[in-house]
């Protein structure tokens, strides 16, 4: 398409670019402009003095990020968290639309797609306030199966061998049901011919899974990879803050939960822009790298 038919297309559907404007506006202004207070992390920032009054210091505090043992401790457990995440949560959203669309009975079905849905319009504060009286060994609806175990006086919230199973199973109850509307969207764009070929070929619903549903999603599978691998140095901060406690310093601080402390509490706002600026370069790079192979294999790609 030439230039002046694309002038020409844009100006035929000008009303339509129109209503681009207001997102176009909110992202400028909450996501681009902020980007301008990054460079604090070159500078000894002072309240008083400002952004512009603060001394520069170059990669003073990028040399002390990396000279820091407490910031390579945090970043071993986002990165372990997120592995985990990525383990044993990413398929379940998969399993879910799968199960669900081989519902035939309507009710049921969409009575079992709101209630897993719910979960994802709960606050941290009211889920993990759940999961710590359900995982109480005294009072916990599962003190029975504790008992057996032998964990009566195992408070797994306050356990360091457990903490990040905690919040990877919480996060899983909270957002398999809401990350499962995606891979049911791309189920029911998948040509049912595929489905009758498939059955005329003697196929059952398993096979018919394994040959047609799960190649006809692999696309969308691919591209949700490819921007967990983005976020893999990124936690839900308010997910973290709920569940942490002193106990569980060492395997439950996490990159963002160590900005927020040492940023608001400390007032170490340089120090803390320079963690985030790392933190949003590394991330860029795994989207590259992620992005590269995906288009390597033939599979979706961000650009």
């Amino acid at each position: 398409m030439s230039k002046r038919s694309r002038l020409r297309a844009a100006l035929r559907d000008y009303d339509l670019y129109l209503l681009l404007l207001p997102g176009l506006a909110a992202l400028l202004i909450f996501k681009y402009v902020p980007m301008f207070g990054a460079i604090i992390a070159f500078k000894d920032y002072r309240l008083g003095e400002g952004i512009w009054g603060s001394p520069w210091v170059g990669w003073q505090n990028f040399e002390a990020l990396l000279h820091d043992d407490k910031f390579y401790q945090v970043l071993r457990n986002t990165v372990l968290i997120n592995l985990y995440k990525l383990i044993f949560q990413f398929p379940l959203p998969i399993l879910l639309a799968l199960m669900i669309s081989e519902v035939r009975n309507v009710a049921f079905k969409r009575a079992a797609q709101t209630i897993t849905y719910l979960p994802h319009f709960l606050s941290w504060v009211i889920i993990s306030t759940i999961f710590i009286n359900l995982l109480s060994p005294q009072t916990g609806i599962l003190k029975d199966l504790f008992d057996l175990l032998g964990m009566q006086d195992t408070m797994m919230i306050a356990d360091e061998r457990f903490f990040r199973s905690v919040l990877v199973m919480s996060a899983a109850w909270k957002e398999t049901g809401w990350s499962s509307i995606i891979y049911l969207s791309a189920i029911l764009s998948i040509d049912t011919q595929q489905y009758e070929a498939a059955r005329m070929d003697g196929a059952g619903r398993f096979r018919q899974i394994w040959h047609v549903t799960l190649p006809g999603i692999r696309s969308v599978i691919f591209f949700v990879v490819i921007l967990r691998v983005g976020s893999a140095l990124g936690n839900d901060v308010e997910q973290v803050l709920m569940f942490y406690n002193p106990l569980v310093a060492g395997v439950g601080e996490v990159i963002g939960t160590f900005v927020y402390r040492m940023g608001l509490g400390n007032l170490q706002y340089s120090y803390t822009t320079a963690i985030g600026l790392f933190q949003s370069v590394v991330g860029m790079g795994l989207i590259f790298t992620a992005n590269y192979f995906s288009k390597k294999y033939g599979e979706r790609s961000l650009w």
